[in-house]
Order: structure tokens, then sequence, then C-alpha cells
């Protein structure tokens, strides 16, 4: 589907790419908003699905948590903290050909995947232990 520029889009992706956190979709909102006051929820989470479409965007539907989006769109890990459940780029040597080397187990074509690595991050650490 071909969809023309808009403003609202374009915000939502110079904050993707300015954050290195991980956010949500009321956080994307609460964050446009103060410059686009009139900007819905619903406007923001349609913007994102097509953001999403089109490749600019991706949605990490991690275990367990709400929806979180990024602009990164380059391979990459994710490091989830299990106590605050933040959200960090990691950015291990990708394998190039982990997606042949998967597939020559299987019947299947595969096209993408994604690791997550789930621990507890170093301010949860220094937190228990004082």
């Amino acid at each position: 589907m071909n969809h023309r520029k808009s403003k609202q889009r374009e915000k939502i992706v110079q904050i993707l790419r300015q954050t290195r956190v991980h956010p949500t979709a009321d956080w994307i909102y609460e964050t446009v908003r103060k410059e686009m006051p009139k900007v819905s929820l619903g406007t923001v989470y349609r913007n994102l699905n097509v953001l999403i479409e089109q490749g600019h965007v991706q949605k990490l539907s991690l275990e367990g948590t709400i929806d979180r989006f990024e602009a990164k769109i380059t391979p990459h890990y994710h490091l989830i903290c299990e106590k605050c459940g933040s959200v960090q780029d990691f950015d291990m040597p990708h394998p190039g050909d982990i997606n042949m080397k998967a597939q020559a187990f299987c019947d299947f074509r595969i096209n993408r995947h994604r690791i997550d690595f789930y621990g507890v991050c170093k301010q949860c650490q220094l937190n228990d232990n004082p």
C-alpha cells in the first residue's frame, strides 16, 4: 500500500532514531504530543503500523511485556532485564549465515531470525548489592 508522507510519521521516526530506549506506543504518543498536541493515540498506532509495513520501524513483541518499537532495523540482538524490563541493543557480531545453517535442519525457508538474551541489567545488579 502506498502512503503519503505525514508530519506525524516523520516525527515518530525522528523520535525513535533519537532515543536509545525501546519505547512503548504510549511513550511515543506522549513524546509526539509535546510538539503536536492534537495527535491521538490511534494516529500514533496507525503510523507505527505503516512504518513497520514500510520497513522503517521494528516492533519488539517481548515475552511478558508491552510491545516496544525501534528504528534500528539492521541485524542486532537485545538484552532484556528480567527485573526492571529494560531493553538494550546488543551489538554482538552477527553470524551472517545463521539462517542458512538453520534452514539445513528443516523443511522451511528461513528469511530472518531474532535472538533475545534475558538476564539482569547492571543497574539492577547494583541495586541488589548495596
